[in-house]
């Protein structure tokens, strides 16, 4: 008699044949960005958007905090039936791969694979010292005036007077003013929370996440009050559906310095300011040196709150969860892995030369 073929043996099949078509759909951006990223994913998120976007809770936390007690308990309870049969095993790891895999690129993956925000804004990311120097004045003088407005003193330090959910509902406004200018950027049906795990979050050096699997960005609501209007906006461009850190990094300047707040104004030119300055100090110490000095006292102190926040949650396995994200971006073509999160200063200095901000 033939064997019936079972789910789990199609999900096996499927997994090579899934892998080449991501292969191919990374060869072809034009298509991606057509019929995924402006197709069947606005569909998909807004559909998971507006299914959990109003529970006021992480469900792609709780879902994933349930499945490592589920998978912890299986082993445990199922260790010497594994033994015994491992092939078995191996065959239900592999099913379940494959249906990640699938889940992972329709609910969000593919966009590794759209054209790059270079293309979308129509510039480029190359640039000179002499651009970054340019680029770097500029910023010092937007932080240093904003700084200056909100506290009326040079040497003191931002301090945000949102909670939490008022930065996010100020984001979902600079969403709204953003997309008057880019359409394609427009938010509906918004989904951005808090993560329940922040802090393991904390502990691995990440200021927040997308869960792919549930559409929810996700905010360390750790992190000191200052950075989280750029942290949302950048969370939230990846749900609008751009995957690279460093276009996101782009479009949470963006629209924290377009949003009307001073406070988002301030936290979007220091943190642009913190990339560009960290750049320059590589290329030329003395030089950055020089530039630092005319940085306000004040914006200076935040820079030092949160070099002292991440101080405090430096812990030995750091870099090895810094090591596991950077080998996840380089297979999703982020060839620089973490630290195309940098590569946003060429972003920053060529958007700046063609649009100004």
């Amino acid at each position: 008699m033939k064997k019936k073929l079972t789910w789990k043996t199609i999900w096996i099949i499927a997994l090579p044949i899934q892998w080449l078509l991501v292969l191919w759909a990374s060869r072809n951006p034009d298509w991606v960005e057509r019929y995924y990223s402006n197709g069947l994913y606005q569909w998909v998120s807004k559909a998971l958007r507006i299914l959990l976007g109003w529970i006021p809770f992480s469900v792609g936390d709780v879902v994933y905090l349930t499945l490592i007690f589920l998978a912890l308990r299986y082993l445990v309870l199922r260790f010497k039936e594994i033994r015994k049969k491992p092939l078995n095993f191996l065959g239900n790891m592999v099913m379940i791969i494959s249906i990640v895999y699938f889940i992972f690129h329709i609910n969000w993956g593919l966009n590794y694979h759209r054209q790059s925000i270079d293309w979308r804004f129509g510039i480029g990311r190359e640039y000179t010292k002499e651009q970054l120097v340019q680029l770097t004045h500029h910023l010092i003088q937007q932080s240093n005036a904003y700084q200056f407005k909100i506290t009326q003193d040079t040497t003191k330090r931002v301090e945000i007077p949102y909670d939490k959910t008022e930065i996010y509902e100020k984001t979902i406004a600079g969403y709204e003013v953003f997309q008057k200018k880019y359409p394609d950027f427009a938010y509906p049906y918004p989904s951005l929370k808090t993560s329940l795990i922040s802090l393991p979050l904390t502990y691995m050096g990440y200021g927040g996440y997308l869960n792919p699997f549930s559409n929810e960005a996700q905010v360390n609501g750790k992190i000191p009050l200052f950075r989280l209007p750029t942290i949302s906006g950048h969370e939230v461009g990846h749900q609008v559906g751009y995957s690279a850190e460093d276009a996101t990094n782009l479009i949470g300047f963006l629209v924290s310095a377009e949003n009307p707040d001073p406070y988002f104004k301030y936290a979007a030119y220091n943190h642009a300011l913190a990339y560009c300055l960290s750049d320059l100090n590589r290329k030329d110490k003395a030089l950055f040196e020089t530039m630092f000095k005319k940085v306000n006292f004040g914006v200076r102190a935040n820079y030092q709150e949160l070099r002292d926040f991440w101080d405090g949650y430096e812990n030995p396995l750091e870099p090895v969860f810094k090591s596991i994200f950077n080998a996840f971006l380089k297979v999703n073509k982020q060839e620089e892995g973490i630290q195309s999160y940098n590569s946003v200063v060429g972003l920053l200095v060529n958007y700046h030369e063609r649009y100004d901000f």
